[in-house]
């Protein structure tokens, strides 16, 4: 499906102040939005065995920052799909700002119905794209896609330690409504039942939004020019304001996961 590069709208208030946290991070400029942050992919990568003959699909994409790295590093095809248009929109002009268009396709896709045939691809990954849709339905797919012997990898969000009913409450009630949360031997559970095999996990805690993290993953100049963007605009001070306290008081209990795992080379039928 081909994606309108159009340049939309100029986000009002009121459409700035509902914007998911995600979509925020993108619009102020942050290339990083996912838990565990560059950290986190780099564990991904260390474990998806990835050369220049592999074809990657990188679900979620967002704005394309993890697509380009594979493509950069090892020369391989990336697919890059997610369903929101100004990720979408962000990751086309990252790809083009990196030179990278004969090697990253970027393309909308919806991870509970990706539009590719069974066994496309040799590598799936979803960074912080499964949590928040049907988990189970959405792991099947990223497997489906993946053909027998091949690896799907993906970073989801966890709890490190039982949260206060504070901190549930702030994340999953206000900063993250609707978001459903597991520990690492739910999500072991979940991919297992979903098909894959030989999983490995890594994990660690969650400093996306720390001022620490958030220097690691932008580095210092980046970082300021984000901050710099949102003192441009009220609205964006203001919903910066709204969301980093917080992120504060639930980022004790919060961590990320990394799951990796290999399609079996040979899968019995599922129940119908």
């Amino acid at each position: 499906m081909s994606v309108s590069l159009q340049r939309p709208r100029r986000l009002e208030a009121a459409d700035i102040e509902r914007l998911d946290p995600y979509v925020f991070m993108a619009v102020i400029g942050k290339r990083v939005i996912h838990p565990g942050g560059r950290a986190a992919t780099e564990q991904l990568l260390e474990r998806a065995a990835i050369d220049q003959d592999t074809k990657v699909l990188d679900v979620g994409c967002g704005v394309g920052t993890t697509a380009i790295t594979v493509a950069e590093r090892f020369g391989a095809d990336v697919t890059a799909v997610d369903i929101e248009p100004l990720m979408l929109r962000r990751a086309h002009e990252a790809v083009n700002a990196a030179d990278a268009e004969e090697s990253v396709h970027v393309r909308q896709g919806d991870i509970l119905a990706l539009d590719f045939p069974d066994d496309a691809f040799d590598v799936v990954i979803a960074e912080a794209v499964t949590m928040f849709v049907d988990r189970s339905r959405a792991a099947e797919e990223l497997i489906r896609v993946c053909r027998p012997g091949g690896r799907v990898l993906a970073t989801e969000f966890m709890w490190r330690r039982p949260p206060s009913e504070e901190a549930r409450e702030i994340f999953l009630g206000q900063v993250c409504p609707g978001l459903r949360f597991d520990t690492a031997d739910d999500w072991v559970r979940i991919y297992t039942e979903a098909g894959l095999s030989n999983i490995e996990i890594d994990d660690g805690p969650f400093e996306m939004m720390t001022p620490k993290g958030f220097v690691q993953d932008e580095g210092f100049t980046r970082s300021l020019s984000v901050m710099g963007r949102v003192m441009t605009r009220p609205a964006y001070a203001k919903k910066m304001a709204w969301l980093m306290p917080r992120m504060r008081r639930a980022v004790p209990y919060l961590g990320y996961i990394v799951i990796s795992g290999e399609k079996p080379a040979h899968t019995e039928a599922r129940n119908e």
